[in-house]
C-alpha cells in the first residue's frame, strides 16, 4: 500500500494525497496552491499522476485549498465518482464555478499586458464550463455510516469542526487479507465554536495524516472574541472611517454574522451602522448555511428554533451585482464591509482595499490565517507600501487582527484530539502547514504522546504495510530547532537560485558558490 503526498507537504495549501493498493488507486482531495509565487506555479503544471488513473476522489470539505484544482483533474481525465458530504457538495456548487470565474478575470486581466506588450498569453487553470462538468462527478454521502467504496476500502466521514460540513475521513482499506486504518484529519477545527458542531473524537488508526496550519500557535482571546470586535468596531466608527474585514466566504463570514447578531441582541452594534456582505459567493454560502441546521451544534439550533437566527441582523445589506460592489468605494464611513477572499490576494476585496488602506480613519480587521506570499500577509507583517491591480498603495489605515476568528485547531487543540486515541496510531504524518509549524509540533507529539511522526516532502512517496510501523523521523533536539529551520530555508533560497542558472542557460559561473553552500547546510544539520 502505498501514499503519496501530491500537495500540501511543507505548505498549508494544495491538499491532494493519493492512496494506492494493488487494485485501486483513489485520492484525498484536490486542492489549489495559494500563497508565494513559486508554489502558486504548481497550478499550472501537469499533475505528476495521471488523472485518469484514478478511480475515485473524496472530499473533507469545500475551501479552495481543498478543492480547488478538481475541475483541473476531471479536466484531463478524471472520470469516477466525487466523495463528500452533502453540504459540501452544496458549497462546491457555488465555491468551484466562483474559482473559475475569478482565474478567467485574472487572465483576461493579465493578457490584455502581455498582449500589449506582445507577450505569449496566458490560459486559465480551468474554466466555467469545466467546474459545471467536475460538479456532475460529485456524490454526496451521509456522515458517520461506513459505507463500501470498493471492494476492500470503506469510509465514515466524522464531523471536523472546520466548517459547515467538513469531515475526518476514515478508511480502513484491507490489502493480501490484512487491514489498515487511515484517518485523514482534514482540517480541525476549535472546540465550543459557534455553529458547527465540535470536532468528532476518534479512538484507534494505524495511520493519521495530521494537519498542522497552527502546529506552533496558540490562538490568543477566544472567549473575548465578541468583546474585541465589539472594541474594533466603536474605534473605528469613532475615527469616522470604514471597518474593512477580508473573509473567507465560508464559515468566517457566517462567524462574523452570529458574533454582530451577538452585539446587535445585545444593544451593543448601532442600528445606524451598515453592514455589507460584498461577495456572491459568501452570501449563497450564507443561504446554503440558512439551509444545513443538521450541521449545527446545540445552542445554536435553539437559536434558531426560538425564531432568533443567528445569521440575520437588521441592518445586513448585500451586495451582489458588480456596481453594487462599486458603489460601496463611494462611502467614506459609518459603515463594516466585509468581502472576499480572506488573504486578500483575489476578489472584490482587493478593490475595497485600494480604497481604504490609506486613509488613516479606516480600518483594516484580519481574521483569518494569511499565507506565507499573499497580500493579507505582507499588511499584517506591516509593509507600508503594496501594490493592488498595478498601483502602488501606501498602508496608513489601523491594521488589526483576531486570531480568535481561525477555523483551525491551535497546538493545544490539535494535541488534545490526538490524546483521544485509546491505541496510540503507528505513525502520523505531519501536512497542510508551514515547516517551522510542523517541526514545533511534531517535536511536542513526540515528546508528550511518543508517537513516531513524519514530515514528508512534496511529491514523496511510502510504502506502508500492515505489520510495519512508520519510522520516525531523526530526532531534534529542542535547542536545535532554530538551527533545522534556518538551513530548510536556506536549501529552499538554493533550489530557487539553481533553477534561475538552469533558465539562464548556465551563463552564471557560480557553481562552487552553490556547493559551498550545501556543504554548510551538511554541516548545520
Amino acid at each position: 500500500m502505498k501514499l503519496q503526498f501530491l500537495g500540501a507537504a511543507k505548505t498549508v495549501t494544495g491538499s491532494f494525497f493519493l492512496l494506492e493498493t494493488g487494485t485501486t488507486r483513489f485520492a484525498i482531495d484536490c486542492g489549489l496552491f495559494q500563497g508565494p509565487k513559486e508554489i502558486k506555479e504548481r497550478n499550472y503544471g501537469k499533475f505528476s499522476v495521471d488523472p485518469g488513473s484514478i478511480d475515485f476522489l473524496i472530499l473533507t470539505h469545500a475551501h479552495i485549498d481543498h478543492i480547488g484544482l478538481t475541475p483541473k483533474l476531471c479536466k484531463y481525465g478524471f472520470r469516477g465518482p466525487i466523495f463528500c458530504s452533502h453540504a459540501t457538495q452544496e458549497l462546491a456548487g457555488v465555491l468551484l464555478p466562483d474559482s473559475a470565474h475569478i482565474q478567467e478575470t485574472e487572465v483576461e486581466r493579465k493578457n490584455r499586458k502581455f498582449k500589449r506588450a506582445g507577450k505569449p498569453l496566458l490560459e486559465p487553470i480551468y474554466t466555467s464550463d469545466d467546474a459545471d462538468n467536475a460538479l456532475l462527478q460529485f456524490r454526496s454521502l451521509n456522515t458517520d455510516e461506513i459505507i463500501s467504496l470498493a471492494p476492500g476500502i470503506e469510509i465514515r466521514l466524522r464531523d471536523a469542526g472546520h466548517i459547515l460540513g467538513s469531515n475526518i475521513i476514515e478508511l480502513w482499506i484491507e490489502e493480501d487479507d490484512k487491514k489498515l486504518k487511515f484517518v485523514f484529519s482534514g482540517d480541525l477545527g476549535n472546540g465550543n465554536q459557534p455553529i458547527v458542531k465540535d470536532p468528532a473524537i476518534i479512538e484507534n488508526a494505524d495511520y493519521v495524516i495530521l494537519e498542522t496550519t497552527y502546529g506552533s500557535r496558540y490562538h490568543k482571546d477566544i472567549n473575548r472574541r465578541v468583546e474585541k470586535l465589539r472594541e474594533v468596531i466603536d474605534a473605528t466608527m469613532r475615527k469616522g472611517g470604514n471597518l474593512i474585514i477580508p473573509s473567507f466566504a465560508v464559515e468566517r463570514t457566517q462567524d462574523l454574522l452570529y458574533d454582530l447578531n451577538d452585539l446587535y441582541s445585545q444593544g451593543l452594534l448601532s442600528s445606524n451602522i451598515d453592514v455589507y456582505i460584498d461577495s456572491p459567493l459568501a452570501i449563497a454560502a450564507t443561504e446554503i448555511f440558512h439551509k444545513h441546521t443538521e450541521y449545527y451544534d446545540d445552542e445554536t439550533r435553539q437559536l434558531v428554533e426560538s425564531g432568533e437566527h443567528p445569521l440575520e441582523i437588521p441592518n445586513l445589506k448585500f451586495s451582489r451585482t458588480q456596481q453594487e460592489s462599486m458603489e460601496l468605494n463611494k462611502i467614506k464611513g459609518n459603515t463594516i464591509i466585509i468581502s472576499a477572499s480572506g488573504m486578500c490576494d483575489a476578489g472584490r476585496i482587493k478593490h475595497h482595499l485600494k480604497h481604504n488602506l490609506w486613509r488613516p480613519e479606516s480600518t483594516i480587521l484580519l481574521v483569518g490565517y494569511q499565507a506565507e506570499g499573499t497580500l493579507g500577509r505582507r499588511i499584517a507583517e506591516g509593509e507600508k507600501l503594496v501594490k493592488i491591480h498595478g498601483e502602488q498603495v501606501a498602508v496608513k489605515a489601523e491594521i488589526k487582527s483576531i486570531e480568535a476568528y481561525s477555523a483551525h485547531a491551535d497546538r493545544a487543540g490539535l494535541l488534545s484530539w490526538l490524546k483521544n486515541f485509546v491505541v496510540p496510531p503507528r505513525g502520523i504524518f505531519l501536512v497542510h502547514g508551514e515547516e517551522e509549524s510542523q517541526l514545533s509540533l511534531s517535536d511536542a507529539i513526540k515528546e508528550e504522546l511518543n508517537i513516531p511522526v513524519y514530515i514528508p516532502e512534496w511529491l514523496e512517496k511510502v510504502e506502508l504495510k500492515p505489520s510495519e510501523s512508520l519510522l520516525a523521523e531523526k530526532p531534534i533536539a529542542p535547542d536545535n530547532i532554530e538551527k533545522a529551520i534556518l538551513a530548510e530555508k536556506l536549501y529552499l533560497e538554493l533550489r530557487v537560485k539553481l533553477n534561475n542558472i538552469l533558465q539562464q542557460n548556465y551563463q552564471e559561473n557560480n557553481y562552487q558558490e552553490i556547493i559551498d553552500k550545501l556543504e554548510k547546510i551538511n554541516k548545520t544539520i
